[in-house]
C-alpha cells in the first residue's frame, strides 16, 4: 500500500528527478542529484558559482540531456517526451533572448505566435511587468531591468505549471523585485510551482518555502524550511 501511495505522489509532483547526472566532456557538474517539487511550491536553489545550479535548470527545461538518472516535469520525461515537458514548463535564463530589433509588443506578439496562439492577449501582460508606456518601443533602446520584465511577460504567455527561473532578480530594481514576488505568488496560488535559483535570499525573503543547496553536483540536504 505504503509503494502504491509513494507511486501516485511521484505522477503528480509538478518537478521530480532522481540520481540526475550530467558530465561536459570528463568533468561531471551533476552528480546524481534527487529534487521534487509539488505544485504550490516555491524552492529556492542555493550554490556556489559552478556548483551546477543552471545545468539542472537546463536539465529540467530539456535543453541539456542528463547523462544519468530522470527527470519529469509537469509528469512528462524529459527525454523520452521533451515536447510534453515544454508544454508544462517557462525557463527564464540569465540572458533574456529578446529581438532586439523589435518592439516589446511585438516580440511578445512573436512568441506567442511561435507558441499557437495568436489571439493571446498581449497589452494586459506588458501593463502587468509595467511596460504599457514603452509596448512600441524597441527592444535594443531597454535597460537591462526592461528586458527582465519584458522577459517575464513573455514567460508568463504560456501560463505554465512549472517556472524555472534562473536569478531572475538580476538588474531589477526594488519595483522590480516585487513584481517578481507578486508573480510567483500568484503562480503557486494557482497550482504552479517554481524552483529559483538564488544568488542571495534576500530579494526572495517571504516567497520561499524551502531552500536546498548544490556543491560540486551533489544536493547538501534534500530542503530547508524558511
Amino acid at each position: 500500500m505504503a509503494a502504491t501511495t509513494s507511486l501516485e505522489r511521484r505522477r503528480t509532483l509538478a518537478v521530480d528527478s532522481q540520481a540526475v547526472a550530467r558530465r561536459f566532456g570528463a568533468r561531471w557538474v551533476l552528480r546524481g542529484v534527487s529534487l521534487s517539487v509539488e505544485s504550490g511550491e516555491v524552492v529556492g536553489l542555493l550554490g556556489s558559482n559552478g556548483s551546477g545550479k543552471s545545468t539542472l535548470l537546463r536539465v529540467l527545461a530539456t535543453l541539456l540531456r542528463p547523462n544519468a538518472g530522470s527527470a519529469t516535469v509537469g509528469g512528462c520525461d524529459v527525454v523520452r517526451d521533451p515536447d510534453g515537458a515544454r508544454r508544462q514548463l517557462g525557463f527564464l535564463a540569465h540572458a533574456p533572448g529578446l529581438y532586439d530589433d523589435l518592439t516589446a509588443r511585438e516580440n511578445l506578439r512573436f512568441a506567442a505566435d511561435m507558441l499557437g496562439g495568436s489571439d493571446r492577449p498581449i497589452e494586459p501582460l506588458l501593463d502587468r511587468v509595467g511596460l504599457g508606456r514603452a509596448a512600441n518601443d524597441r527592444v535594443r533602446g531597454f535597460s537591462a531591468g526592461m528586458q527582465r520584465r519584458l522577459a517575464l511577460a513573455r514567460l508568463l504567455l504560456a501560463s505554465p505549471l512549472v517556472l524555472l527561473l534562473d536569478e531572475p532578480y538580476s538588474n531589477l530594481d526594488v519595483e522590480g523585485i516585487a513584481l517578481m514576488n507578486a508573480v510567483l505568488q500568484e503562480h503557486v496560488a494557482r497550482g504552479g510551482a517554481a524552483i529559483v535559483v538564488l544568488h542571495e535570499l534576500a530579494p526572495a525573503s517571504g516567497i520561499l518555502h524551502r531552500t536546498v543547496t548544490l556543491e560540486n553536483g551533489r544536493l547538501d540536504a534534500p530542503g530547508v524550511a524558511v
